[in-house]
């Protein structure tokens, strides 16, 4: 878990700037004379992300602490920078029309406008695992000790966001092949590099396809600046592009408080519309919602605040009062509290994801806490399934049962929740699913899966039409069904009565909409018998008590208990000392019906007019032989 170790300068200063961004910068052990309460600092990196007029009463403050573009400079809001005079920007032609690449992501990729940020989260990802990847070959790569992290900032007066990762950077040929195209990828041309390398191991599966994910950016952007420094150039260059143009031009970065060591700072200047992306506390709710467990820290820019005593100025008629009457007494000066507001980086992705963890490893309290956080949930779930599938399709999942039914629900089943969690890769990609994933007799089970074969990119369309996950959906219901059958064979009966007073229609809707699993579905259902009063059985118990010679499963169909035992077919039965089995719910009967055999036995419903009960093969065994009379002088 990446925790923050320190504050900024700004809590130093005890200041309040409206930075758009800080500089890069680090702490030497400073130590700052007149204020005890303020904390000291080790050396701490930032992330560049924009420069600005600097404020100059911050070394006014504090003269120890030294300005320039690596020790701490401040910088006050500002839409623009200052012009600084730069090498001319050359122009470059899209190889895809924009216009039909913006309605290609707008409207077949992309349902909400929020991705966004997960998109250029995941390319910042992708630009970090591939600088450490690298790195095992080519350790000068890494000769800048930066932290590997993704910051982002927000300036929700001028809407502009700006986003901060210390990867691989791109060199200008590769601003042009990544950005130019929607075809062209750098993570994917990474890829197939790496899979013709006979050093390839199996961590270099990267997410993302970084040309169609940057092109998010003009959802919510008129306007998107790159600035970009890859290790292997000496030089910084910058991309910029506008919605709705064909062009885009590039060039080199000049002004040095611009520069950065190593990495890809990406602004968004966000549309009128839009502008509400912009503050810092939306921003965090996003990051937590769709990249809380991607593997390197994410930091926001967030307002804090810490409280002191001030002196407080009194009225001067009460002072001479209070000095003539305590003229020998030393009287302490009244203070009050008062909270001081300053800006800071705040680490947004604490959380590691539960289901890449050996579940050998983790305690039941662990996957509880999970369940109950995750999904709001107040009671414990009555069991829980983590495995990992490899091979034709590979994907991580935890599932979990939950302990009660949803409250106020109107119908048995509801094939549109929010109950899975899909990622790819751990980065968070929808919960909005429509029996994609489960059928919707299994829409209560909850759960997380993490797939690493699907597009970052996948829209609801596209899930459905996927073969990765028809295969998916085949592993997961049986894995629930396998759940739901472990719960049936614990030794607490308890917990199968609370399952199935909860979630027993579903099962009963499982056997007739879903003939492939009908046999894992079967030995969890539950039924009435003559065998006892209010006691609900299992179709297994009803075979383990069958005569020897009962070929067939007797049942029949009623409104209540009642009423099934006074029924004169019934009394026949009952003679016999047959078991059966009491259907008093409306599906019930379809279920049996659709069900049509258990264990090489049929269903008969005692109400049919030629129900053979062995009846027969008695009389005909009882009937005594009748020999007929041979006339005088024999046959003839």
């Amino acid at each position: 878990m990446h925790k923050l170790s320190r504050r900024s300068v700004s809590a130093i200063s005890g200041l309040r700037y409206q930075t758009l961004a800080p500089p890069i910068f680090s702490y030497h052990n400073l130590a700052v004379e007149g204020d005890s309460n303020l904390p000291q600092f080790p050396s701490r990196w930032y992330s560049v992300l924009t420069a600005g007029k600097r404020n100059a009463s911050y070394s006014v403050l504090h003269p120890n602490i030294r300005c320039g573009l690596l020790f701490g400079n401040r910088y006050e809001s500002t839409a623009a920078a200052a012009d600084v005079s730069n090498p001319p920007a050359e122009k470059y032609e899209y190889q895809a029309e924009v216009s039909r690449l913006m309605d290609l992501i707008v409207h077949s990729l992309y349902s909400n406008k929020e991705v966004f940020l997960r998109e250029l989260v995941s390319n910042a990802s992708d630009a970090l695992d591939k600088l450490r990847f690298l790195s095992v070959t080519e350790p000068e790569l890494l000769k800048d000790t930066f932290d590997l992290d993704i910051r982002i900032q927000t300036d929700k007066d001028n809407g502009v966001i700006t986003i901060t990762d210390t990867g691989i950077g791109m060199t200008r040929q590769e601003l042009v092949d990544c950005l130019g195209t929607i075809a062209q990828s750098g993570t994917a041309k990474f890829l197939q590099a790496m899979k013709e390398s006979k050093d390839a191991g199996s961590d270099n599966n990267l997410i993302g396809q970084f040309g169609v994910g940057f092109y998010s950016t003009f959802l919510v952007s008129d306007r998107v600046v790159v600035s970009t420094k890859s290790p292997k150039s000496d030089k910084q260059y910058i991309w910029e592009g506008e919605a709705n143009a064909g062009s885009y031009t590039i060039r080199e970065e000049t002004d040095p408080e611009k520069l950065i060591p190593r990495g890809t700072r990406l602004t968004l200047y966000l549309k009128r519309d839009d502008k509400g992306f912009a503050h810092p506390e939306r921003i965090q709710n996003l990051v937590k919602n769709y990249s809380q467990f991607v593997s390197f820290p994410i930091y926001t820019w967030q307002e804090k605040g810490f409280t002191k005593e001030v002196e407080v100025d009194e009225d001067p008629a009460e002072v001479k009062k209070d000095e003539a009457e305590d003229a020998k007494t030393e009287k302490k000066k009244k203070t009050k509290t008062v909270v001081e507001r300053y800006w800071d980086w705040e680490l947004t992705n604490e959380t590691k994801p539960i289901w890449l963890r050996n579940p050998k490893e983790v305690t039941t309290e662990e996957y509880n806490e999970f369940y109950k956080k995750t999904f709001n949930e107040y009671l414990d779930p009555l069991a829980s399934s983590h495995f990992t599938t490899e091979g034709e399709v590979e994907f991580r999942s935890i599932l979990f049962v939950p302990a009660t039914a949803p409250m106020g629900r109107e119908d048995v089943i509801n094939p549109k929740t929010k109950n899975i969690k899909l990622y790819v890769k751990r980065v968070f990609i929808s919960d909005d699913f429509d029996g994609e994933l489960f059928p919707r007799y299994l829409s209560f089970v909850k759960g997380v899966v993490d797939c690493n074969d699907l597009p970052l990119f996948a829209s609801r369309e596209t899930l459905q039409e996927s073969r990765i996950v028809r295969i998916m959906r085949k592993i997961l219901v049986r894995k629930a069904l396998d759940m739901i059958l472990g719960i049936s064979m614990s030794e607490n009966k308890d917990e199968y009565e609370k399952f199935w007073a909860n979630f027993g229609k579903n099962m009963k809707l499982g056997c007739i909409e879903d003939n492939e699993n009908q046999k894992r579905i079967a030995p969890l259902l539950r039924f009435f018998s003559s065998h006892g009063e209010e006691e609900l059985i299992s179709l297994d118990e009803y075979v383990e008590r069958m005569k020897p010679e009962q070929k067939d499963i007797y049942f029949i169909a009623s409104n209540n208990l009642k009423s099934a035992r006074n029924t004169p077919f019934f009394e026949r039965l009952l003679e016999k000392d047959l078991e059966v089995m009491f259907l008093i719910d409306p599906i019930d009967e379809v279920a049996i019906q659709n069900l049509k055999t258990y264990k090489g036995k049929n269903f008969v419903d005692i109400r049919k007019e030629d129900l053979d009960l062995g009846d027969k093969n008695e009389e005909t065994q009882l009937k005594p032989e009748v020999v007929e009379p041979v006339e005088a002088g024999g046959p003839k």
